[in-house]
């Protein structure tokens, strides 16, 4: 059965009680001041205009705090509108310019005004307010005797009634004056709907307005309309962004009752509802019932993909707002963290979908971009991702400038930064800071001649070892490198992927797998385990190898949204590299660096050819055991032994993988398992 999860019923603010609202009698908008202040309201909206902030000439009055009530605004009175009321504080701001003696103090900023004592200050309020689909600007006068005024202090308020708006609506007003001398005020406020409010006898649209429950039932969202079988009317699911437009995503004109089911996957939090009569000046009901939702945020974060654009531009793109910070750091040669520089980019929310400049005088292949939320990396970027040519003698410094241009150099190191002198090329620079990037080789610190002295000599300890096993190391020269990414689906299909490994190991290559590195990727996370050994692989020319499987193909779909495989996606564990390889691995495919660099395969009786993604298919995609010999000799490359070796090899690696292919095909029902190798749904 579906359990009950949201129902649209939001009372105002923290209260769950049903609230009785006040009744305004006319459609014209008002405004009234609080004792001692004069207020006019113009006809008509205005444009919606901020303008940049400007130096104050003198005392100006300034908006300070922004206080709203429901009210209804009552044609008849069984025919009502819900209206939000405003209520603007206000204060001085500034101080008098030339203050010479009592008589003059409390003189109006406007020169035109010549008697003290008949001086006002005067402000421009402009109120915006702004509510899927409608917005709206209005403009208040407001006027206080400057002899009553003492700086810094309120002079009281303002209410504006009132701005009509939807039910269940989600809405946002500023408040800024003309001319505008500080930042504009804002309030987002989640209005209630006809059930949460007693509203049901003056507002017609209650009525007959469609009533909706939304409920989940394992990995599906149900939308359940209850409404009369002739009753016709409309349904939108939109994204409600605060950094740009709402944008739709779903719209139908439905009849009587409906349930309309959502994937989990389609869940995000800024995924909207609205609901309205197909009536005339029928009032919408919205609402956003997934902003704490852990799948959606999850799934935002899926979504999300952090680009570097040359020279220097970054972009963040997802289908929603982001409360996350952006910095930039250090990736320093033979993984490890990247080391956090400078100030965040952006401490709280990070601008989407926009091109943003990184704030360098030059680009270095090790820097980084890493987007994190509540302190979890969720996104790195490297400037080396692309070239492959991070430069392993480069050392980060760090310049710090204190009183009186004191400045100082310190060595970025994983243990913090070490005090050092020289000079090199300036990356980026404020008023505090600067990094730089130089070569290690010009720097030579007394302090590190001991350990020097300790490297040499165990470089001849190494030397002397080399000399007795020359032979074993030349061998190993040989061995190209293989990363070997796979989907954690099961144990069966960790133990098959195993087998393969330590078979190819019999072999000349190096082989690295996730099976083997748990301690240290529990230790990097995912994502950076996987950055740091692919950068690797690829300089030493070896090839990455994606293993793909059921899983592994629905989750390849998924990030390609493909709405129709999605669904067969399989959550992920916390040590799923090739989840978190996904990030860097798609965009070789999609910018065609993957020929050369990349090797696919599948196992035989698990999937079929035609399961892999087209995408992936512009490389070499063999099905194992079956292809053995032609997967072998692309693994091992151009130094690729003679036919009749490979095949050797090939029977080598055979008779280790087989009885775990058959054990995990048995376990699965059959060979094939369920579907008879189609059970990635193609």
């Amino acid at each position: 059965m579906p359990v009950p999860w949201f129902l649209l019923s939001l009372a105002l603010g923290r209260s769950p009680m049903v609230l009785s609202l006040e009744k305004l009698m006319g459609p014209q908008d008002t405004a009234r001041c609080s004792p001692g202040l004069s207020c006019h309201l113009w006809d008509g909206d205005v444009l919606c205009l901020p303008g940049s902030i400007v130096s104050a000439p003198g005392p100006v009055l300034v908006p300070t705090r922004l206080q709203t009530e429901l009210v209804l605004r009552c044609y008849q009175e069984t025919d009502c509108d819900l209206c939000v009321r405003v209520a603007i504080h206000l204060a001085v701001h500034g101080h008098w310019e030339e203050p010479k003696d009592e008589d003059t103090f409390g003189r109006a900023a406007d020169p035109e005004l010549e008697e003290p004592r008949n001086a006002f200050l005067q402000a421009q309020v402009v109120l915006s307010f702004q509510a899927y689909p409608t917005a709206r600007c209005v403009l208040l006068e407001v006027q206080v005797p400057a002899a009553l005024v003492q700086p810094g202090q309120s002079v009281g308020s303002v209410v504006f009634d009132c701005f009509e708006a939807a039910l269940g609506a989600e809405v946002r007003i500023w408040s800024y004056t003309q001319p505008r001398y500080q930042k504009e005020l804002n309030f987002t406020q989640q209005l209630p709907d006809c059930k949460g409010l007693e509203v049901r006898d003056s507002i017609q649209s209650c009525w007959a307005l469609p009533w909706l429950n939304v409920s989940a039932d394992g990995d599906d969202v149900y939308l359940v309309l209850d409404v009369s079988e002739e009753q016709r009317f409309g349904l939108s699911l939109y994204w409600n962004q605060i950094q740009g437009p709402t944008k739709p995503w779903w719209h139908r004109n439905l009849t009587g009752p409906q349930t309309i089911t959502l994937n989990h996957t389609d869940l995000f939090p800024c995924l909207c509802i609205q609901v309205w009569p197909l009536e005339p000046d029928s009032v919408r009901t919205s609402i956003c019932p997934f902003r704490e939702d852990p799948r959606a945020h999850r799934n935002l974060w899926r979504a999300a993909r952090l680009q570097l654009l040359p020279p220097r531009g970054w972009r963040l793109d997802a289908p929603c707002s982001l409360l996350a910070e952006a910095t930039l750091c250090w990736q320093a040669p033979g993984g490890g963290p990247c080391q956090s520089l400078v100030p965040p980019l952006y401490q709280a929310n990070v601008t989407v979908n926009k091109t943003l400049e990184l704030p360098l005088l030059n680009a270095h292949p090790n820097l980084c971009v890493q987007v994190s939320s509540w302190e979890k990396l969720q996104l790195q970027e490297c400037l080396w991702a692309d070239s492959l040519r991070a430069l392993k003698d480069d050392l980060l410094l760090v310049e710090t400038r204190g009183l009186q241009d004191n400045r100082s150099l310190c060595a970025l190191e994983p243990s913090g930064c070490t005090p050092l002198l020289s000079k090199a090329s300036t990356l980026w620079e404020d008023e505090l800071r600067a990094l730089w990037a130089c070569p290690m080789d010009k720097y030579v610190h007394q302090r590190w001649a001991l350990v020097w002295l300790a490297c040499l000599l165990l470089a001849s300890v190494l030397f002397l070892l080399f000399l007795f096993r020359k032979d074993h190391v030349k061998a190993a020269a040989r061995a190209r490198a293989a990363l070997l990414l796979y989907s954690a689906e099961d144990s069966g299909f960790e133990r098959l992927v195993g087998a393969l490994a330590s078979a190819l190991c019999q072999l000349p290559l190096q082989v690295t797998v996730d099976l083997w590195s748990r301690r240290e990727l529990s230790a990097q996370g995912p994502l950076a385990w996987f950055h740091a050994q692919r950068r690797q692989t690829l300089q030493e020319g070896g090839v990455v190898v994606l293993l793909f499987s059921p899983g592994a193909v629905a989750l390849c779909h998924e990030w390609l949204q493909d709405a129709a495989s999605a669904s067969a996606s399989a959550p992920h564990g916390p040590h799923d590299a090739f989840a978190a390889s996904l990030s860097c691995v798609l965009p070789d495919f999609l910018q065609g660096r993957a020929p050369g660099r990349y090797v696919g395969a599948y196992f035989d009786g698990l999937l079929h050819s035609g399961a892999v993604p087209a995408l992936f298919r512009s490389v070499p995609v063999f099905s194992l055991p079956s292809q053995l010999p032609d997967f072998l000799g692309t693994l091992q490359g151009p130094g690729a032994p003679s036919p009749g070796r490979l095949g050797e090899r090939a029977k080598q690696v055979s008779r280790a993988l087989q009885p775990t292919l058959d054990q995990l095909l048995q376990a699965l029902g059959g060979p094939g398992g369920p579907g008879g190798g189609t059970r990635d749904g193609t």
